[in-house]
């Protein structure tokens, strides 16, 4: 028996929308065709991709954030191609997977001080759920606070910590013991946590849906709060970590220590869902405490070889080609570049944000300006109304920064 995947795509391609509006949604092909974003993508390299007619789109949008490598990088792509020829067994079992503590050793190598126990998991929101699920074990505390305007998952447990009441509408009852808090306000957070039921304070080092920053002293003295109460302090840096913001991750900009940290998205090097969290190794003890726990969180796929072998070769490459630095200089110049752009153009109330991670108001509706730029090969993305978020991936050039200025203006 043989199967041709190239011969099945090539034979359906054109099929994909109806396929969609058939049997998964129908809601968002109908929206993808309204709005004219129904192109039939073939090719992705780098920091491009390119439509079944050959138009070339420059992506500022970048799987938001799962390629910060570019599309098909070849370094992990190989690695990709090695595992498959070596025929190895995984998801045993019964065992330790070896490429499992390869990752684990290399994660922990680069995190904040302290960080030194990963569980691996497959998806941000799951490791979001498993740091809170974590968290309420340690404290043996039922409450977790969250940041208003927050986005941490669509999940039942994620979207009971999510700051965006319209993804909430419709799907009580939520998971309880859950308190929004206003972002830059110690008082009101001093408040809930001083009540002494707090097991954690989840943020985003910078929020994903607006780009919001939180003010200079804000998150250092969240986790003083945190520690003074005995709260977890954790930062899931899903998004903006692996070098998005500038640094590897983004909570070393206010030089933060947590108790966990959540990653995902680009560590599968844009070929597979991998996520971990990396917490202190207190937590870790406190939840399988003894040989009768040892099994008492998992998932299936977790620790899966062909993840692990994409976040080791992930790695290497953000170490190879100093993709954080990278990250830093290109969207230094990036935000220059937009702030002179805000300088001339009154629509453009406010740009702001680290490495390239960056955000810019509008005093137009930002779908507008997402739409302009589709016409001109560019792929952009709102965060809200009048919120463009460009999050590009991190191998971006300095010509392509400049194109992208020529093509806004």
């Amino acid at each position: 028996m043989s199967f041709s995947l190239a011969e099945l795509i090539q034979a359906r391609q054109a099929d994909q929308y109806d396929l969609h509006m058939k049997y998964i949604s129908p809601h968002m092909a109908r929206v993808q065709q309204i709005i004219g974003f129904d192109k039939i993508y073939t090719r992705g390299e780098g920091a491009y991709l390119w439509d079944a007619d050959g138009n070339r789109y420059l992506d500022l949008l970048a799987g938001y954030s799962v390629f910060n490598l570019g599309r098909d990088h070849p370094v992990v792509r190989q690695a990709m191609l090695d595992y498959l020829n070596l025929n190895r067994p995984t998801l045993v079992k019964m065992d330790c997977p070896l490429l499992a503590g390869l990752l684990a050793e290399e994660l922990v190598k680069r995190m904040t001080p302290g960080l030194d126990a990963i569980f691996f998991a497959n998806s941000g929101a799951d490791a979001v759920d498993t740091a809170i699920k974590f968290a309420r074990y340690a404290t043996k505390r039922p409450r977790v606070l969250y940041l208003d305007h927050s986005f941490h998952g669509l999940t039942l447990g994620t979207l009971s910590v999510n700051g965006g009441e319209a993804f909430k509408k419709g799907f009580d009852p939520l998971i309880p013991a859950t308190t929004m808090v206003a972002m830059n306000d110690l008082p009101g957070l001093e408040k809930e946590l001083r009540k002494g039921d707090v097991a954690a304070f989840i943020v985003e080092p910078i929020q994903g849906k607006g780009v919001y920053i939180p003010n200079d002293n804000y998150l250092p003295e969240a986790q003083r709060l945190c520690r003074k109460y005995g709260a977890q302090f954790i930062c899931d840096e899903v998004q903006v970590g692996l070098g998005r913001a500038g640094k590897f991750l983004c909570c070393e900009h206010w030089n933060l220590e947590p108790d966990m940290v959540t990653i995902a998205k680009s560590l599968g090097g844009g070929y597979v869902p991998v996520s971990a969290v990396i917490m202190r190794r207190e937590i870790n003890n406190k939840v399988f405490g003894h040989l009768k726990r040892a099994q008492v969180h998992s998932t299936t796929f977790g620790q899966n070889d062909m993840g692990m072998a994409a976040g080791l070769a992930t790695l290497r490459v953000i170490d190879g080609e100093k993709i954080v630095e990278r990250s830093a200089t290109v969207g230094a110049k990036l935000l220059a570049k937009l702030s002179a752009l805000k300088d001339r153009h009154e629509m453009i109330a406010d740009v702001r944000g680290r490495g390239l991670m960056i955000g810019a108001d509008l005093d137009v509706p930002a779908a507008d300006v997402v739409n302009a730029g589709y016409r001109h090969g560019l792929l952009l993305v709102n965060a809200g109304p009048n919120t463009l978020r460009l999050i590009p991936p991190l191998v971006i050039t300095r010509e392509e920064i400049d194109l992208l200025i020529e093509r806004l203006t």
